[in-house]
This record gives structure tokens, C-alpha cells and sequence, in this order.
């Protein structure tokens, strides 16, 4: 077993500096714009109870999650969402806020077999939930939110494509097939595999303009048009609310002048159950999964004790910088303005100047290796040191500029005016 102490486990990673760097920038972009919004922070447990995601049946498959025991035999898993465990704060902890309530988050989630994050089994996801609401414009603000957040991080060149899960549940409801089918079904226009949906569809006494409409879903994508053109077949009245829900969605973002990020998909019918209407996804040239996903869940919280209607968004920290790299888009990479030597009867005024200098706002390190002037060179050259400040007594420093090997005298104040 010792062979193991220098690994760290499969789909598990250090983050090092440069990409550590990039990551929290990331993060606190994220965070800012949330706050903008008006979105609260929260944090939940990173280890919750098994139970909080087998609440219902098929909400999180459980050869997914990362399990163990607490002394009491209790099964505890690592926590492989934030929806689910917001759902239970807001249901728990804010059960007598009558308010709506906006939460953001922030947090490292694992997962077996998680194909949003290649082989990835921890990876951080970033998001907002709006509950209280229901109603086309919460949904609106979230995407409109989510398409901030993506264009917060440095990317420009991405898609949101919008379902609404409705539209199929109404579909099948006009077929009569049993739930095996209509899961199958739906589990194959997911996988937009048109074939497997043909077979089934084929198999079943269904009226010919709803069968030509299924198997037609896999390609009901792009613009508003596809609502227009799906309008002209007869529909039941929820399948019908469902397609009027998605265009106002889609005028309000329109009113947010975010309809170039945007496009319909009604063959888009996610894996997670607990969706009950509007359902969305990103997408970015460069990667194969999507980097942001989201939706309407109003029937979540009832699990845990309180029904109330909800909608929000995760977006994939990892996938973004994934994106940021193969779309060769510079991230700001960390560096150091100064670095402050001394001999050791200047120590304290070297020690005053770097706290002056930091209060102005720079990145100084103090050397604590006494090295000689030499090796400090080249140790600033590859930690991305802008400059060497020398102290030679209590007043006189000589400043040495890295990048052109200029050496300049001046003294403190000079340094502290400039």
C-alpha cells in the first residue's frame, strides 16, 4: 500500500500554482457578479447524509456517489450536486421565510463516471438558485445570469440551448405508452439518436402527426422558429403552456438583448428527474460536454419538507478553464511586483518598507534566503519578479529592473512617492 503515498487517486488532482491562480480569479469573478445580482452565499456540507440524494427515486443514481459509514453504520456520501442540498437548506433552515430567497454557491462537488468533467471525480461548480418564484421571468434572470457569469470568466464565443421538459411530458401523454417506454424514448432523444427512437416509436399505435413530431424531436433545434413550426401540429394543453412558457422566456431575454447566446432545443430532455420545466445548457467550441447546465425544479424541496418553486443554474469552474486553454485565451498568471533584500543591520527598514508597499496595493516578497544578489536574479526571473529592491542602509535602496537587467539608486521616499 505505501507504493500509493506520492499518487493521488484516479479522476483526483493537484492544482498547481498557474492553474490554482487562474482558478480562484475565476471564482471570485463568478462571486462578484453573483453578488451583483443579489445573490446570497451559502456553503453546504461537503459530506451529507446518503439519504439527501435517494429522496426520490432516480434523483442522483447511487453508483454514482462517492459512499462511506459514520460510526453508527449511517451511510454518508461526498456530495455529488449542490442543487439537492440547497433544496434542503431552504427547506430546513429557511422553512418560515415566506420571502423568496436567492442563493449562490461556490463548492467542490465528486462524482463517479461524470462525464461534465471528462475523467474528472472532483470538480467545483458554481451557481444560483431563486426559490419562492415561479414564473417565466426568474427563469429568464437565471439564464440571463448564467451568460454573465460565462462572459465573466473570459469566454465570448458560446451557446445556450433552452427545452422545456414539459413539452415532452405532454408528448407522452398523448402516446399512452407505459413509463419504461417513455423513459427509453426519452433517454435516447437526449442522446439525439434518432434510429433508437424511430424503433420504439414505430413499435406503438400512435396517431401519425405525434409519431412524425417524436421522431422529428432530435431535430427540433435553433431558432424561435422551431416553437412556430411545432405550433402548427395539435397538441395537448400542456405540451401547448409548455411551448408559450418557452417563448416568453425567450422575449424577456430578448429584452436583456442576450438572444445571440441563445437557441431552442425541445429535443433537449435531461437525465436529472427533477426538472419541471424550463431545462438549458452551454456549450463552447473546444469542448465536448457542456460547461453550464440548469432549470426549473419546482417539486425538489417537497422532499424535505416544504414545497416551494425553484429554479437556477450550475456552471462547471473546470470546464471553463478547460475552454479558456484549447481556445488559447490568456489567463493573467500569478507573479510578484518586488522582491526586497537586505543585509541584516537593514532588516527592520526593509521589513516597514514591504509593509508600506503593500498597503499600497503590491505584491511584495521580503527574501528570508539572504542569498547572494546573483541567485536572486535568476530566482526572480522565474517566479515572474518584476524588479529586486537592494536596501543599503536606513535610507538609500538600489532598485534592480529584472526584465532589461537596469540598475537604478534612489532612495525611500523617492520608492514610496513614485
Amino acid at each position: 500500500m505505501a507504493k500509493w503515498k506520492i499518487y493521488t487517486p484516479e479522476g483526483i488532482q493537484d492544482i498547481l500554482f498557474d492553474d490554482c491562480y487562474t482558478k480562484r480569479n475565476l471564482e471570485e469573478k463568478v462571486r462578484n457578479l453573483f453578488r451583483s445580482y443579489g445573490y446570497f452565499e451559502v456553503e453546504t456540507p461537503t459530506v451529507e447524509f446518503y439519504d439527501v440524494f435517494t429522496s426520490a427515486s432516480d434523483m442522483t443514481p447511487q453508483e454514482t456517489m462517492f459512499k462511506f459509514f459514520d460510526p453508527q453504520g449511517r451511510i454518508l456520501v461526498l456530495r455529488p450536486e449542490m442543487t439537492i442540498p440547497i433544496a434542503r437548506m431552504m427547506a430546513t433552515k429557511y422553512k418560515d421565510v415566506s420571502s423568496s430567497l436567492r442563493f449562490s454557491y461556490i463548492g467542490n462537488t465528486f462524482k463517479y463516471n461524470e462525464i461534465g468533467g471528462g475523467k474528472q471525480k472532483e470538480f467545483t461548480q458554481a451557481g444560483v438558485e431563486i426559490m419562492g418564484v415561479n414564473g417565466p421571468e426568474a427563469d429568464a434572470e437565471v439564464i440571463a445570469t448564467a451568460i454573465c457569469a460565462v462572459k465573466a470568466t473570459g469566454l465570448e464565443n458560446f451557446q445556450i440551448d433552452i427545452g422545456q421538459v414539459e413539452f415532452f411530458k405532454g408528448l407522452m401523454e398523448e402516446t399512452g405508452l407505459s413509463k419504461q417506454d417513455i423513459e427509453q424514448i426519452r433517454i435516447l432523444i437526449d442522446r439525439k439518436d434518432y434510429l433508437g427512437v424511430e424503433e420504439i416509436v414505430k413499435a406503438h399505435n400512435i396517431r401519425d402527426d405525434l409519431k412524425e413530431l417524436i421522431l422529428d424531436m432530435p431535430k427540433l433545434f435553433g431558432s424561435v422558429d422551431v416553437i412556430d413550426r411545432v405550433e402548427k401540429i395539435q397538441l395537448n394543453s400542456r405540451s401547448v403552456k409548455a411551448l408559450e412558457n418557452l417563448r416568453e422566456i425567450l422575449a424577456i431575454l430578448d429584452d436583456y438583448g442576450m438572444s445571440k447566446y441563445v437557441s431552442v432545443d425541445l429535443g433537449m430532455v435531461q437525465s436529472l428527474n427533477y426538472y419541471t420545466g424550463i431545462i438549458f445548457r452551454g456549450f463552447t467550441y473546444g469542448i465536448g460536454f457542456p460547461i453550464l447546465s440548469g432549470g426549473r425544479y419546482d417539486g425538489l424541496s417537497e422532499y424535505f419538507g416544504r414545497d416551494c418553486a425553484a429554479t437556477g443554474f450550475s456552471l462547471g469552474i473546470n470546464m471553463i478553464m478547460m475552454a479558456l486553454e484549447r481556445q488559447k485565451i490568456e489567463a493573467e498568471k500569478p507573479s510578484v511586483d518586488s522582491l526586497v533584500c537586505y543585509r541584516k543591520d537593514g532588516r527592520k527598514t526593509a521589513i516597514q518598507l514591504c509593509d508600506e508597499l503593500r498597503r499600497q496595493g503590491l505584491k511584495v516578497e521580503i527574501d528570508t534566503t539572504q542569498g547572494e544578489i546573483d541567485v536572486l536574479k535568476e530566482y526572480a526571473k522565474e517566479k515572474r519578479i518584476g524588479g529586486i529592491i537592494r536596501i543599503l542602509d536606513t535610507d538609500r535602496i538600489e532598485v534592480i529592473n529584472i526584465e532589461t537587467g537596469e540598475v537604478s539608486a534612489a532612495t525611500i521616499g523617492d520608492l514610496l512617492n513614485k
